[in-house]
């Protein structure tokens, strides 16, 4: 890809009528678009982000700067600015890792092209806008228009429960840093406006793990045996009710089996069963409790059947609850931006984040980036194998993470 990044007037418009500084050049505008192709194009996993690393590090250390590769090999942090040592880093978060699904989109040239894997969450669209504002930021650090230093994320492995966020934050990335923000793509959210909210925006996500174990037998004696079948329908049917039962109802626990396994013939009791699914929540005290919760319900069901149970519950990601101070500054950003017009009110969603692990060591919050086009009413959703952007997205996230950062350092 093609750098010009000796040239800060190349990277950035200047500012006119006593606005901020930190717009988008055309030339970088259109570098970042064919950036983000390139990662759609060939998307990796978590913890294999390694051609995805060296694609960010490169362009960085174009620009002059001094990127580290994160020390579980993939990944990277990197500070704009000289860093006094005092004064608390605003950082800027990107996750870069893709999903375990096929790219069924069939009229894009950027398409896929890595089988059964596909950026369908909009971490390629995380990572470019980042990097965007990581090359506008150094652009401007060179023109003494940046107040303070800012460090600059790429976390790998956000996909993979419980996320690379804890092992960035084991690498040091949040040493220095006062505040993080971050955007994640909202295919709700029109091209042009970004989605608000004081408080829990993502839930509590958890995995869970049951095999339940008998003696087995004929389908003739029933009563001889462990009736493991019946054990398995009524642990995935009353295990759910009975925690219902046992949370406030405003928590939003809701255990959601994704497979239930057990049994090769009509007329033989099984001797094992499994079942797994995910609990999520969106209170952040019944998450904590939640693990507890779930056991003695499954063991009391289980119990009722004389089945044995071994249960795995792994922890996930708690939800990510945003900083009332660090959606001040998201939104002071974009309406400096385009107005107060493009900022709108967003639900708490079901879905899990790790960017949670950050905001539980330090204040920050996640903006909603809309990146559904005009008019668009194909009703796109994450985690599809169809997902994609309008690219416009790119500049809005650079321009609203750029114009925090220079709010930021100015405070």
């Amino acid at each position: 890809m093609k750098s010009r990044a000796s040239r800060p007037e190349d990277l950035v418009d200047q500012p006119g009528g006593g606005g901020l500084p930190g717009r988008l050049g055309d030339e970088l505008r259109a570098e970042l678009i064919a950036f983000r192709r390139d990662l759609h194009m060939h998307p990796e996993l978590g913890n294999q982000e390694f051609r995805t690393t060296a694609a960010i590090k490169d362009r960085l250390e174009k620009a002059g700067l001094k990127p580290r590769v994160l020390d579980v090999g993939t990944g990277l942090v990197c500070d704009v600015g000289e860093w006094d040592g005092v004064t608390p880093m605003l950082a800027l978060r990107a996750d870069i890792d893709a999903l375990p699904i096929p790219d069924t989109k069939v009229d894009v040239p950027y398409r896929s092209t890595v089988p059964d894997r596909a950026h369908a969450c909009g971490h390629d669209v995380h990572t470019t806008t980042v990097l965007g504002a990581g090359l506008v930021l150094a652009a401007l650090d060179r023109q003494g228009l940046l107040p303070n230093a800012v460090r600059l994320v790429f976390q790998p492995a956000e996909e993979v429960m419980p996320g690379g966020a804890l092992s960035a934050i084991e690498s040091g990335v949040l040493e220095g840093v006062g505040r993080i923000i971050a955007v994640h793509c909202d295919p709700k959210v029109d091209v042009g406006n970004i989605g608000l909210r004081v408080g829990p925006i993502t839930s509590a996500c958890d995995r869970l793990e049951i095999s339940l174990d008998g003696p087995g037998g004929h389908t003739a004696r029933p009563h001889l045996t462990t009736d493991l079948v019946t054990a398995a329908a009524r642990v995935a049917v009353d295990v759910p009710a009975l925690l219902a039962r046992r949370v406030d109802a405003r928590s939003g626990l809701v255990l959601t089996w994704g497979r239930l396994q057990t049994g090769h013939a009509p007329n033989v009791v099984p001797q094992h069963a499994e079942l797994s699914g995910t609990v999520r929540c969106l209170d952040l005290s019944a998450w904590r409790d939640a693990a507890d919760l779930v056991h003695a319900a499954v063991d009391e069901v289980a119990g009722m059947h004389r089945a044995k149970t071994v249960i795995n519950y792994v922890r996930g990601v708690p939800p990510v609850v945003n900083d009332a101070e660090s959606v001040g500054l998201l939104d002071a950003a974009m309406t400096e931006r385009r107005g107060s017009y493009a900022i709108e009110d967003t639900e708490q969603s079901l879905g899990g984040e790790d960017f949670s692990w950050y905001l539980e060591r330090v204040p920050g919050a996640m903006a909603r980036l809309g990146v559904r086009p005009p008019g668009d009413t194909r009703g796109l959703d994450l985690h599809r194998g169809n997902f994609d952007v309008d690219e416009e997205a790119i500049t809005v996230g650079v321009e609203l993470l750029t114009a925090a950062a220079l709010l930021a350092g100015r405070s």
